[in-house]
């Protein structure tokens, strides 16, 4: 539909390490669409950065010398650079509503497989830029009946510390984490979330207005849980459970944890959010369970490829590198 006048579409895409291969492969090989994406460098796992840079013709993987936080202002400033505005620029991001809104399918889905007809369900999402927690709201505002929203984040835990006293300060550089995925030290997202509850803030994380924080509270759970809480989570669950988390689970399901030592055990149906398979993080649970996760086909013959380049954290650095490669 984009190229039906025979013009290019140049997507960019900064993740921290789990959606950015998704939509690599969903355009790999698209006739008229150029894909570039953006990840921290250091911050991926190796399984995370084998899936980014095994991608290749269409679909380029650019590692950049900074945060996730860094990749996503890169991002953003080339969207709003009038000098890049002929080159037909969209985002594969949340920042893209055609990108968020399916996010809020999985919700009506889980409750249609774990909920009688009208019962109130608890979801606890692992959460770092919030698309999913996003998701959540709109679906439960679509009328899916959601009791509580447990948005668990890892140590950057900028929006659990505003539900808790009222101020809201982003953190930067965002806390290295083993749920590297949610390495977020200002969500994109919190913006829909604060708009949502008649709030604002901008993307530098200056509040402009503040949400109804009793309305939001009254909804929503907000809870950081530390790297000794993951490993703990995860050593304690795969012990009494034989059920293997990755770090990113097992933040959520901490989070639930929590919710039900504040709030009381709740008699509803409780939906934990696994948001990656474990085996991209094998070196982790090797280390903390003793156990290797066996590997779906996608992952086992995985092996860093050279289809990559390295940037700085500059975006003129980076907007040159844009200008000698978009497409027209």
């Amino acid at each position: 539909y984009f190229n039906r006048n025979g013009n290019y579409l140049n997507l960019l895409v900064a993740t921290s390490g789990d959606t950015g291969s998704a939509i690599g492969r969903a355009f790999q090989g698209i006739p008229g669409i150029f894909v570039y994406i953006l990840y921290p460098r250091q911050e991926v796992s190796p399984k995370q950065e084998a899936q980014l840079t095994s991608i290749n013709g269409n679909v380029r993987a650019v590692s950049v010398d900074g945060k996730f936080d860094d990749c996503q202002k890169m991002v953003k400033s080339a969207f709003l650079d009038p000098e890049l505005r002929l080159f037909h620029l969209t985002s594969g991001n949340s920042i893209n509503i055609g990108r968020l809104l399916p996010q809020m399918v999985y919700y009506f889905y889980a409750y249609s497989r774990l909920a009688k007809y009208e019962e109130k369900v608890i979801f606890s999402i692992p959460s770092g830029n919030f698309g999913n927690a996003i998701g959540c709201e709109i679906a439960y505002r679509m009328g899916l009946p959601v009791e509580k929203i447990i948005i668990a984040t890892n140590e950057n835990d900028e929006f659990p510390g505003f539900l808790q006293n009222g101020r809201y300060e982003k953190i930067s550089p965002s806390r290295r984490c083993l749920s590297n995925s949610m390495n977020v030290g200002h969500p994109s997202n919190l913006g829909r979330l604060f708009d949502l509850y008649g709030g604002n803030v901008d993307k530098d994380g200056y509040v402009h207005r503040n949400p109804d924080r009793t309305a939001m509270r009254r909804h929503i759970f907000g809870v950081g849980i530390s790297d000794s809480e993951t490993i703990d989570t995860m050593v304690r669950i795969w012990r009494e459970k034989k059920v293997i988390l990755e770090p990113h689970g097992a933040v959520a399901f901490a989070g639930l944890e929590s919710f039900r030592e504040q709030e009381g055990e709740p008699d509803l149906p409780q939906i934990v959010l696994e948001t990656a398979h474990p085996g991209k993080f094998s070196e982790v649970l090797q280390e903390y369970l003793g156990v290797t996760p066996e590997m779906p086909e996608s992952l086992k013959h995985l092996q860093l490829k050279n289809h990559y380049i390295v940037l700085p954290n500059e975006y003129r650095i980076f907007k040159e590198y844009l200008f000698e490669n978009l497409k027209r």
